[in-house]
């Protein structure tokens, strides 16, 4: 404890990382306060009563991303989403666009144009989300009949997608000068506060259960399992088969270059946190439809066919989950790209011949420890189902024992803590580790150096 309360300190002593740290608390509390002003003409009262059946459904899952901002209505509504849907979307075409991949392969200057393209479509695709969310808007009514927006037509709805579009490029514009200026990935840091800031009301429902006649062990033996569920989070999203890589010798003039050994890391979640949101907003699909329809029967009926509760939800999750990791992670890692530009930098695997049999080998030790990272990943998406309806947890705090909150909130804090890490031990600070230090960072640039991460 000393430690940690000594190496807090000598994090505020460094100018630039105390500068960095101030910069990134201002930024996120403009995102927080974006998130609660609601869009002209809004009746807030009917709008909160009419969200009441969307908390576990595919705006649920939105509302989650973007803080409470997509339920609030608020300019901030689309949150940072379009922007990440837009470099999904590219990073899936470079596999079918050749002029795509070949800007990811010219360095600064093809990621500037890629950004730059990315941009764009973001406008775009939050443009056409915002004219959905305006639609959504004016078809709901409150308890009371009473309709959300209290002067349609198309002054709003152009009010709306103007004032969305531009919400949405203002929190890309945050987090890159959070990125550039302030500490951590600033992408990542907006979703990471907008999932911490439902903690608050979570544990206090839980206070709220303790203070009905709830027996306090009960309490205790969750955040027990909670513990050891993150432990395990952190030790999968660590979790990495090290492939050693050694570079052949060469004389230039005076100078030997080469001869070094270092290695290539192939995580057991080479896919992160994507399966799940993949997934999640599939199975999601029924309950959203049926909800535009609330007397249809048969798409009730669908619908409770694929609710968390029924054993074939579990069954297509979990295996959704295993086919999108496969997926991604074969999007993400390109083995035969990796051999070549290890060819081309006269690098070798010892025991394994260059080129397509080095990428074959790739494959294989990737397909290995893909399987087990899949298999925990359906493990974790199903916890948050498991202990809000069978240990009787509330939703709002069930939903921090897995799924893609847990998911995120480790890997951010993983890789915001290596960052601040770094920086004290440039100054010849202990960090937060004698023994060790924490590999988050690090570890995916070396994998996206040699040409796999994403």
């Amino acid at each position: 404890m000393a430690n940690f309360i000594e190496t807090t300190k000598n994090i505020f002593r460094i100018e630039e990382l105390r500068k960095r740290i101030v910069f990134t608390v201002l930024m996120l509390i403009v995102v927080r306060v974006g998130a609660h002003v609601s869009l002209p003409g809004i009746d807030v009262a009917a709008l909160q009563s009419s969200n009441a059946g969307d908390a576990n459904g595919l705006f649920g899952l939105y509302d989650m991303f973007v803080g409470g901002a997509f339920s609030n209505a608020a300019v901030f509504a689309m949150g940072i989403m379009p922007y990440i849907s837009a470099s999904i979307v590219l990073q899936l075409a470079a596999v079918f666009v050749p002029q795509i991949a070949r800007m990811q392969k010219e360095g600064e200057e093809g990621r500037r144009r890629i950004n730059q393209w990315t941009r764009f479509l973001t406008v775009g695709i939050a443009a056409l989300q915002a004219i959905g969310l305006s639609i959504k808007l004016n078809a709901q009514t409150g308890a009371d009949t009473a309709k959300v927006v209290m002067i349609d037509g198309p002054l709003f709805t152009l009010t709306a997608v103007t004032l969305l579009t531009a919400g949405t490029m203002f929190r890309m514009w945050i987090g890159e000068q959070i990125t550039e200026r302030g500490l951590g990935n600033g992408i990542s840091l907006i979703i990471f506060i907008g999932i911490i800031s439902r903690l608050p009301v979570a544990v206090q429902n839980e206070i709220l259960l303790i203070s009905s006649g709830r027996n306090i062990a009960i309490d205790v033996i969750l955040l027990a399992f909670l513990g050891v569920i993150i432990a395990a989070v952190v030790l999968v999203t660590q979790g990495a088969r090290r492939i050693p890589v050694q570079y052949a010798k060469r004389v230039e003039g005076r100078k030997q270059y080469g001869g070094h050994t270092t290695y290539i890391p192939l995580r057991v979640n080479t896919a992160g946190v994507m399966p799940i949101i993949f997934a999640s907003a599939i199975l999601f699909i029924p309950s959203t439809i049926s909800s535009f329809f609330p007397e249809n029967t048969t798409l009730i009926s669908i619908a409770n066919l694929f609710s968390d509760r029924s054993i074939v939800y579990a069954i297509v999750y979990g295996l959704s989950i295993v086919f999108f990791t496969y997926f991604y992670t074969a999007i993400a890692f390109n083995p035969r790209q990796t051999a070549e530009e290890l060819k081309r930098a006269q690098g070798f695997i010892p025991g394994v011949r260059p080129g397509q049999p080095t990428a074959e080998y790739f494959d294989h030790i990737l397909t290995r420890i893909t399987l087990p990272g899949a298999i925990f990943l359906a493990i974790i998406a199903l916890l948050p189902v498991f202990v809000t309806n069978v240990l009787n947890v509330p939703y709002s705090f069930g939903q921090f024992f897995g799924g893609t909150s847990l998911l995120i909130i480790v890997g951010v804090a993983l890789d915001t803590l290596q960052q601040i890490e770094s920086y004290l031990l440039m100054r010849h600070y202990d960090g937060f580790m004698k023994s060790g230090k924490i590999q988050g960072r690090g570890m995916a640039s070396n994998q996206q150096r040699v040409g796999g991460g994403f």
